[in-house]
């Protein structure tokens, strides 16, 4: 698809990544309660919900991106639903399963097109109020990779990612799905507090399954190419790269 076109039909130019904390054995509450009684309330409320997961390395994190149309669209569309009744009604019970929900990274994308392209995606409806079986998507795997950035190299490490980064995985078959960096305009919605003073880069990536990246990964490593590649992204780097390995719940719109 070509930048023009893919522009036309990218979602939301800022994204929250959100990982909550949760009580342990109490993330397949929270995800039934977040499929089967919370995307619509919030889409309707204007945001995009674009993907929620389970943590693979950590059993007792749930791991979120929505998207909205901009701050002030943020700030709206966040006032609605958290002061509407489906929030009322599923607050207590989704609350009750988590300890810290204020890990959240505020992003925009990192170049022009650099977002997420949503066309052609659909969301599998609840069955009776019910989120539907994971059964069908155990295999679909995402991988988040958070780059911690010395202060005022996001926009040179977004060009070299770009420039370099892309082409090697594209050779070696690795599906880029979007990258971002920290938004730093102030917090349109204080009531949810965010991560302040973050330098990010963060990079989505799709896969067919969990060995599937294992074996691109193995790859990449091997590869001389990304091996210099990496030594260029690594000197804005302000400490190791974070990576999570995620699975779609039934009702992810990414899976």
């Amino acid at each position: 698809m070509s930048a023009a076109k893919k522009s036309d039909c990218l979602a939301s130019p800022i994204v929250e990544l959100r990982q909550y904390t949760l009580k342990h054995g109490r993330r397949e509450t929270l995800i039934g309660i977040f499929d089967a009684h919370l995307i619509e309330g919030q889409e309707e409320a204007g945001m995009t919900i674009i993907g929620q997961f389970r943590d693979l390395d950590r059993p007792d994190m749930f791991v979120w991106m929505r998207g909205f149309d901009g701050m002030e669209a943020r700030k709206d569309a966040l006032t609605a639903f958290y002061d509407g009744s489906v929030w009322a009604a599923w607050r207590d019970a989704a609350n009750a399963t988590m300890i810290d929900s204020d890990d959240v990274l505020l992003l925009k994308p990192a170049w022009r097109d650099a977002g997420f392209d949503l066309s052609g995606l659909w969301r599998p409806a609840p069955v009776d109020g019910k989120k539907p079986s994971d059964a069908s998507l155990l295999a679909s795997f995402y991988a988040i990779q958070i780059h911690h950035l010395r202060p005022g190299t996001e926009v040179n490490f977004a060009g070299n990612f770009e420039a370099q980064a892309l082409p090697v995985f594209e050779a070696f078959g690795v599906r880029p799905l979007a990258a971002f960096v920290s938004e730093h305009a102030e917090n349109s919605f204080p009531r949810l507090p965010v991560r302040v003073g973050e330098n990010v880069f963060v990079s989505v990536t799709g896969f067919d399954s969990a060995d599937a990246y294992a074996r691109h990964e193995a790859a990449l490593t091997a590869s001389p190419e990304w091996q210099a590649c990496r030594q260029t992204l690594q000197a804005a780097s302000a400490k190791p790269a974070q990576t999570l390995r995620l699975s779609p719940t039934a009702r992810s719109l990414l899976r």
